[in-house]
């Protein structure tokens, strides 16, 4: 289908969506996670298809693992539906009303955007997501997936136009952009008369270049640059663990944690027992010279190290003295994504939370709880690295607006 024909429908649908009332809106998610149960075989085998392409073109275990569809993973997708379902709806509350001196009430309240668009890459569990959360927000949504999902992304799409249809509701409600010309794409980050607003959700080059050629307003999201800093008087058992989660539950994430940082009066003692326990993971090691110097197996870490998401088993390491130090180290090479502290200090802690600048700091936890279904959002859109709108995962708010209702009773302006 034509761009602007997609746009058209989508602008139609959001005006149906935007006064749809709440009780009907989780009707139709909940019939929507029912269809995905019920087509997990379709989208299984279609998954394959591209799970196949990605293996032949020597996609990496990291992103295989994002592009893999499980029927455990279906039903995750359809418990975020349930749960986003369950979610208070935020469209229409009333979130101020003031009363003027003139007699005026000036009231402010949350309102849908209108039309989402969504750049993203090979994660098709984001296709169920994003319709879930704008649905639920009264937006219509128009998505754009990578090549690498394209097959996954039809297959649930297909999917939940059905279960659409079963309700009586307007499929474009949801398109699916299935053009892979990266022309179609540059035209679809400009198409101000049909989409309100464009969020990316990918790597660092597919986030800036929507950034740098969206017309578009633009939600940025961001890559995951997520450090764990372990300080002196941790308890290093529990940072062992968490290391290890935060690293390997999950290798190709944006909250999967890739740079370890150690305070040197615990360094000889913990950096052993990290090294042990994620051998079995076979997570390589890049350490600055201190480190070498404890474990000479680890691999010499370079410049370029301490920026870098790897989305693969590799973790840089870096021994600082003092917690400024480790501050001062994450400040300057992380990505504003999720920063953590392991500590038995609360002084440590408090300074950690009020100086990290990030959009999601943690004190004893590990990284990975940065998800819109971990944090009670029933799904999410995406996880904001920016500080104007929306930050951090992004849930229902994020994907609305706000408008002043003004109440007189004949007021003229003097």
């Amino acid at each position: 289908m034509d761009l602007i024909e997609i746009g058209k429908g989508a602008k139609t649908a959001s005006k149906e969506l935007q006064i749809m009332g709440t009780a009907r809106k989780n009707e139709v998610l909940k019939q929507v996670a029912v269809g995905l149960v019920e087509d997990t075989a379709d989208i299984i085998a279609k998954n394959e298809l591209d799970m196949e392409r990605g293996r032949e073109n020597g996609m990496s275990q990291g992103l295989l693992d994002r592009l893999l569809l499980t029927p455990a993973r279906i039903e995750q997708m359809a418990e975020g539906l349930r749960q986003v379902a369950a979610l208070d709806d935020p469209i229409g509350e009333v979130l101020s009303m003031k009363s003027r001196p003139n007699g005026l009430r000036i009231g402010k309240k949350r309102v849908p955007m209108g039309v989402v668009g969504i750049i993203y890459e090979a994660r098709p569990n984001v296709t169920a997501d994003a319709f879930g959360l704008c649905f639920k927000t009264g937006n219509a949504v128009i998505l754009k997936g990578g090549s690498d999902a394209l097959n996954s992304n039809m297959a649930i799409v297909e999917s939940i136009h059905k279960s659409l249809a079963k309700m009586g509701v307007d499929k474009n409600s949801i398109s699916l952009i299935t053009d892979t010309n990266r022309e179609t794409t540059t035209e679809f980050m400009r198409m101000n008369d049909y989409l309100d607003v464009l969020i990316p959700r990918g790597g660092a080059g597919l986030i800036q270049a929507v950034v740098k050629n969206a017309t578009v307003p633009v939600i940025e999201t961001g890559t995951g640059n997520c450090h764990i800093y372990v300080d002196e008087t941790a308890d290093l058992a529990m940072a062992v663990d968490i290391i290890e989660n935060a690293k390997t539950q999950r290798i190709g994430v944006c909250n999967a944690c890739e740079s370890l940082v150690v305070h040197k009066d615990v360094a000889a003692q913990i950096l052993p027992m990290i090294r042990e326990r994620l051998l079995p993971h076979n997570v390589e090691l890049r350490g600055d010279e201190k480190a070498l110097s404890i474990c000479p197996d680890f691999t010499r870490a370079s410049q370029e190290d301490w920026g870098t998401e790897y989305l693969d088993y590799i973790m840089s390491v870096k021994i600082v003295s003092d917690i400024d130090e480790a501050i001062a180290h994450i400040n300057t090479y992380n990505t504003g994504h999720s920063e953590a502290i392991v500590t038995t200090d609360y002084n440590h802690a408090e300074q950690f939370l009020n100086e990290i600048d990030a959009a999601c700091v943690y004190v004893n936890a590990s990284t990975r709880f940065t998800d819109g279904f971990e944090f009670g959002f029933g799904a999410e859109i995406g996880i904001s690295t920016q500080k104007l709108h929306a930050r951090g995962p992004m849930g229902l708010e994020a994907l609305t607006s706000t408008k002043y209702i003004v109440y007189g009773n004949g007021q003229i302006r003097p």
